[in-house]
């Protein structure tokens, strides 16, 4: 009943969001919790700070450099935006089956044969928990005058623990993007977009915050944001350390079995990878037989036990300030017993899988523009060579194996089948069993 009676209408005295209101107030608590010069709270998730960074820094036909393991909040960004990006294409890690960082290289060369390019945005950490070299990128960046943008979405609690990476705004990010609701304790659809430094103008987030998002903001929302801010800034290193604990442990559990393996620190130095969150445990179950698919399913229908994604060689757990020792004991038990299975059988390489990701695609159009360009539906087996005019993701973590303005090859066609065949859950096109596609007509 509490909570009823504070959903409010948002144009009521301190709560409209005034230079003296107590929203205002809030948000430059969380700016200084998380070293920006400037923070804004989103009731519209993570996905409305992309769209914020890319309209508040790119104008139509601008170019960005972006890393092409993105989330699909970033291509909707580009769509609404009218940027063109400049895909970088992330380090391929063979084990896993799982693209992770960019390099300062990487974003040099590309801004060598690019200098027109208006902003670099990055995803760090990944869905994963990866973290690319920001301060390396930031200093190329900058040296070229160019402001790097931040997806650190699943980053909210790295500013809070001396043990986890380093956040954004310490490794010389001029905004950032940061999901409260996805690791902390902020309702879901709450995050914050920051921003630092000169590079970008604040003002004209100000005003693009307020386009993308409904002028009917949630108070329970906004609360939700203040109260997971207080928490971070008085007790965050104590709770923290106990979450690094508990998945540190686990993370040995889980690599002591001889078909499970657990992402960990040997990840760092590889891949484009200079920090790993050691609160994401990324199991990988193909030496057990299964695919990630297989084994979410499996977890949760025999061990009542749910994952935060899947894919086609992986499951992801998240360790949280909400989780307790039982949680994870429960969790490695399920995975043991779904591990000494005697009836699994060791799969089959997946090798259309790098293959897929290995290669960026043409872009012949930008997503702007295919968007909005004439389309007609075809067969997903029929669409080789066309250009796409739709995304298509797995969801999650939303990293768009198809872009819109993309030209499809066999690669690609063959890794949507293939995951719609595995058991995943496309998102993005009309049709999102994938029988069919939009293309843009020719």
């Amino acid at each position: 009943m509490d909570v009823l009676r504070i959903d409010v209408c948002p144009g009521l005295g301190s709560l409209d969001g005034g230079p003296n209101s107590a929203l205002a107030a809030a948000q430059v608590l969380a700016a200084d919790a998380w070293g920006a010069d400037r923070s804004w709270f989103l009731h519209n998730g993570s996905t409305a700070g992309n769209q914020i960074m890319l309209m508040a820094t790119c104008h139509p036909g601008d170019v960005v450099l972006t890393s092409r393991n993105t989330h699909k909040s970033i291509v909707s960004g580009l769509v609404v935006s009218g940027a063109r990006p400049v895909y970088i294409r992330p380090e391929l890690d063979p084990e896993s089956h799982i693209a992770h960082g960019v390099t300062p290289e990487q974003i040099e060369e590309a801004l060598d044969h690019h200098p027109e390019a208006k902003a670099v945005l990055i995803v760090s950490p990944t869905y994963y928990g990866a973290c690319s070299d920001v301060a390396g990128i930031a200093d190329v960046a900058h040296r070229h005058g160019i402001p790097l943008l931040v997806d650190e979405a699943w980053g909210a609690h790295f500013p809070f623990h001396p043990s986890l990476p380093p956040h954004a705004f310490s490794a010389g990010a001029d905004m950032a993007v940061t999901g409260v609701h996805k690791l902390l304790g902020a309702f879901l659809q709450a995050s914050l977009v920051h921003v630092r430094g000169d590079l970008v103008d604040g003002d004209r987030v100000e005003v693009v915050a307020g386009m993308v998002q409904s002028t009917s903001a949630s108070a329970l929302l906004r609360a939700s944001l203040d109260v997971a801010r207080m928490q971070m800034a008085t007790e965050g290193e104590a709770l923290l350390s106990d979450v690094i604990a508990l998945a540190e442990d686990a993370r040995e559990e889980i690599n002591n079995h001889p078909r499970l393996s657990c992402l960990g620190k040997e990840l760092v130095g590889n891949h484009g990878v200079v920090a790993l969150d050691p609160t994401r445990l990324v199991v990988n179950v193909t030496g057990a037989g299964f695919s990630g698919y297989e084994a979410d399913r499996v977890l949760f229908n025999e061990h009542d036990v749910a994952v935060e994604l899947s894919d086609f060689a992986n499951v992801l757990a998240d360790v949280t300030i909400g989780h307790q020792r039982e949680d994870l004991d429960r969790f490695v038990a399920a995975l043991r017993a779904m591990a000494d299975d005697p009836h699994a059988q060791q799969l089959s390489s997946k090798g259309f899988v790098e293959e897929a990701l290995r290669v960026l695609p043409e872009q012949a159009l930008s997503p702007m523009e295919a968007f909005h360009a004439p389309q007609e539906r075809v067969s997903l087996a029929q669409s080789v060579g066309r250009v796409s005019a739709e995304m298509a993701a797995t969801y999650p973590p939303g990293i768009p194996v198809l872009v819109p303005g993309e030209r499809l090859n066999p690669a690609l066609v063959a890794h949507l089948q293939a995951q719609v065949e595995a058991g995943g859950r496309i998102v993005g096109p009309s049709d999102p069993k994938l029988a069919t596609i939009e293309v843009v007509r020719e």
